[in-house]
């Protein structure tokens, strides 16, 4: 069972990023369609109080936010701390 979920639509090209970046930092991840499935949509909305825009990213049932989050995440290190543990 994968540690990341990224809540994602098809038609996101930040979510594509998002999902690229895991792929080159050979992170495994479930993604999960909010688009395609109504019960995605309901636990994206539960776990980040509501959110409406996506990628919703999830390391270890802790929301983390969006694309801008992760890779501030990854450049202040801590990331790294996340996965790692």
């Amino acid at each position: 069972m994968s540690r990341i979920t990224i809540y994602s639509t098809g038609t996101c090209p930040i979510c594509d990023k998002a999902k690229l970046l895991f792929k080159k930092w050979n992170l495994d991840y479930k993604e999960s369609r909010v688009d395609l499935e109504q019960s995605a949509l309901k636990e994206m909305l539960s776990i980040t109080n509501h959110a409406r825009t996506v990628p919703q990213i999830v390391i270890d049932d802790k929301w983390i936010g969006g694309f801008t989050e992760l890779t501030e995440l990854h450049m202040d290190g801590e990331l790294d701390d996340l996965i790692n543990t």
